[in-house]
């Protein structure tokens, strides 16, 4: 037994040290990569999400009387008046109700609301 065991181990002795790891593919090093990940976040998330911001600044601020808006919990409305902060919606024949200008989630095109 003794004898067996003393083969593998010298087996294992005599294949020497474990090959070299591969190089890093097309020869980039770390600090490259990093900088290439960090240009792939910018672009693929951080730049498509201020654009989107930028619209929808955009969109709030053209708000106008008579707007057609759907506001933040899905209900329609025209616009009646417009505050610093605050945007007053008329939801229904005399009903009118106070709403911050950043609840506004879409302005609907023109005589939406008669034909939902």
């Amino acid at each position: 037994m003794d004898s067996l065991l003393g083969f593998f181990i010298s087996d294992a002795v005599a294949q020497g040290t474990a090959p070299a790891a591969p190089a890093a593919p097309l020869g980039l090093n770390p600090l490259l990569l990093g900088a290439v990940m960090i240009a792939a976040f910018y672009f693929l998330l951080l730049r498509p999400q201020q654009k989107k911001d930028k619209e929808r600044r955009a969109m709030i601020d053209a708000l106008a009387v008579g707007s057609e808006v759907v506001t933040g919990g899905g209900v329609l409305g025209k616009v009646t008046a417009i505050g610093e902060q605050f945007v007053t919606v008329e939801i229904a024949d005399g009903v009118q109700v106070k709403v911050q200008r950043s609840s506004i989630n879409t302005v609907l095109p023109k005589d939406t609301i008669k034909h939902v």
